[in-house]
């Protein structure tokens, strides 16, 4: 079942075209990340498709239906900035002070507190916890009318390293009740651990979408060498498999599908009579997929 539907979806800030043309599908139970860096669009295409920003273009529709959307919003936590709190007040108190707002009820409040691990602290005022405290409120109140689908937008930005992990591993949590999650982030290892489907962006656009491991799939790549270069490219130009052929100093850097067999490979050079004296097998990193998938196009060309 289709969640969130996105089509065409367009948006410039005076010369600043920041959104183009922008098509996704993100469907129930999956947690969905726009991976991109700064000012790539995210943040804008999570404002069209809250509302709170009005597109030039295009359209959008949650749970099949288009804006506007009061009643699909009520099935929609949202966390977009950093979370503001009475300081002076609790957890607790916070929390009622939201239930009363988005008009659910209060018995939701201990559970929430529980799931973000803040229940101990529910007396204690909001000034004494700590950023990453404050950010797991956030997700407290967020999670507060249960909705169907999360929205978060750089949930970890700014923590240290134990907030990082307390964020991640409550949102997986989440994700593991069966709610749709989408989370917008400038950090691949964020991405990469959390979600299990990813939008690319860059200055707008698109990039790449689909399951995370298709999008940001390490490349296989072999590092061949032999004395004649020259025959040994010539032969491996009609190897099936082979995407590429890159000099590398003294070898040659193949890239490869993971259907090409090494093994195999070396056997069938041995019956062209090119003895390979380089083998070696090796997998391009995450983030050196991610640099080069968001490269300029005058550097990919």
């Amino acid at each position: 079942m289709s969640i969130l539907e996105i089509h065409s979806l367009s948006k410039r800030f005076g010369k600043v075209k920041a959104v183009r043309d922008l098509d996704l599908t993100v469907q129930q139970g999956n947690i969905y990340g726009i991976l991109g860096p700064n000012g790539s669009g995210k943040t804008t295409t999570l404002g069209m498709i809250l509302g709170v920003i009005h597109p030039d273009q295009g359209s959008y529709s949650w749970f099949g239906a288009p804006p506007p959307h009061h009643l699909a919003r009520r099935r929609i936590g949202v966390l977009l900035e950093t979370p503001n709190f009475y300081p002076y007040l609790s957890a607790e108190k916070n929390l009622a002070v939201v239930a009363a707002i988005k008009g659910c009820g209060t018995t939701r409040i201990e559970p929430v507190l529980k799931q973000v691990g803040l229940w101990e602290r529910r007396k204690s005022a909001v000034s004494t916890y700590s950023l990453g405290m404050r950010q797991r409120m956030a997700l407290a109140a967020a999670l507060l009318p249960d909705p169907d689908v999360l929205v978060l937008d750089e949930p970890t930005n700014g923590l240290d390293p134990q907030g990082i992990a307390d964020v991640r591993r409550i949102i997986q949590d989440i994700g593991l009740e069966g709610k749709t999650i989408i989370l917008a982030s400038h950090i691949l290892d964020e991405v990469e651990k959390i979600c299990t489907q990813v939008a690319v962006m860059k200055q707008g656009q698109l990039l790449a979408a689909g399951d995370i491991g298709e999008v940001l799939r390490p490349e296989k790549r072999i590092m061949v060498g032999s004395e004649d270069l020259n025959a040994l490219r010539e032969a491996l130009a009609a190897y099936p498999g082979i995407n590429a052929i890159r000099p590398q100093g003294p070898l040659l850097e193949l890239s490869v599908t993971d259907t090409v067999d090494p093994g195999a490979l070396n056997h069938w050079l041995f019956g062209k009579n090119i003895h390979l004296s380089h083998l070696q097998i090796q997998r391009k990193g995450l983030e050196e997929t991610f640099l080069e998938l968001v490269a300029d196009d005058v550097q990919a060309a």
